[in-house]
């Protein structure tokens, strides 16, 4: 199958990244050089994408994980999505007049949720990353 773009065909035979941002990619590819795994370059990319991209990509998102052990052939996932509040529970909605069957708008409160983008790097790299490069997460 034949695919035309603008930009020059790239062949990968030890590691590739690729983002929508060069800059991102680049930093992703010295991440790989410097002893890190994928997971290790893929939150380098996503940090450097809210630089060059930050109406795209920011860490006041979501985050999502799959990553595939070869040395286990398994595939283990994370769901960085935002949390709700911690006073948020079913009797809560319920009193403020929302049922299962009524719809809030996107914009009411009780849709916003604490982003989970930075917590989800920081456990992708603690979980899958090589352990051979500096990610300081402050959480932890």
């Amino acid at each position: 199958m034949e695919f035309n773009s603008r930009r020059p065909v790239t062949v990968c035979r030890q590691g590739c990244v690729a983002s929508s941002q060069p800059q991102a990619s680049q930093i992703g590819l010295d991440v790989l050089r410097s002893g890190g795994n994928a997971a290790d370059a893929a939150v380098a990319v996503a940090a450097a994408l809210n630089v060059t991209e930050p109406c795209s990509t920011g860490i006041g998102g979501d985050a999502f994980c799959l990553f595939y052990d070869a040395k286990t052939q398994k595939v283990k996932g994370l769901n960085g999505s935002g949390r709700c509040s911690s006073e948020a529970s079913l009797s809560r909605l319920a009193d403020d007049g929302f049922t299962q069957f009524l719809k809030f708008s996107p914009r009411h409160g009780h849709a916003v949720t604490v982003p989970g983008a930075a917590a989800a790097w920081c456990d992708t790299v603690t979980s899958f990353g090589s352990g051979k490069v500096m990610v300081k997460c402050s959480y932890l």
